[in-house]
């Protein structure tokens, strides 16, 4: 009874620790990924990430700037203090071409799920450092409208993750909030 408790105990701690990040994209070429880009849904695996306008990973995503050492910077819009406030965020490269860190926001990577670099780009980003993980993703898009199809694809990625919420937006709506 001991070692059933004790291979259960293991396997839940085991199983609480690993959130599997499925289909990034392979080869990813991030010069590709350089431009304008808008937030046009985001989802979460715990609801206040998301929940208000100043929940702490609810970030509009402005542009992408891949740097000469292959980093990429992350150039986005966040709401605090009630005004929005401009934010750079370095992503490091890693060996794998579709995997970042970082040391800001309280997330340490980012993973590129899919992108065709013209139309889209789905990525979600993944704290590990907390006792409970997070896990958050965001559909981004290079031109407005959006295209249904995209959103489609995004919903079918995230299904297989812990996501508890998920929000759309109005092409404008984040865009809007941050304009003076």
């Amino acid at each position: 009874m001991k070692s059933l408790l004790l291979a259960l105990g293991l396997a839940l701690v085991c199983g609480a620790q690993a959130v599997h990040i499925p289909n990034k994209v392979e080869g990813l070429d991030i010069r590709e990924v350089a431009g304008t880009w808008h937030s046009v849904a985001m989802a979460a695996s715990d609801i206040s990430l998301l929940d208000a306008e100043s929940g702490p990973l609810r970030v509009n995503v402005e542009e992408l700037r891949p740097t000469p050492q292959g980093d990429l910077e992350i150039i986005l819009q966040k709401w605090e203090n009630q005004k929005c406030v401009e934010k750079t965020i370095l992503a490091q490269k890693t060996e794998d071409p579709a995997v970042f860190k970082v040391d800001a926001l309280n997330e340490n990577k980012i993973f590129v799920l899919d992108s065709d670099y013209t139309n889209y780009l789905l990525f979600c980003m993944e704290n590990t450092a907390d006792p409970e993980r997070s896990l958050t993703c965001q559909y981004l898009a290079r031109t407005l409208p959006v295209d249904d199809g995209v959103m489609e694809k995004f919903d079918r990625a995230i299904k297989p993750l812990p996501m508890r919420i998920r929000l759309s937006f109005s092409p404008t709506q984040l865009e809007e909030q941050c304009r003076v």
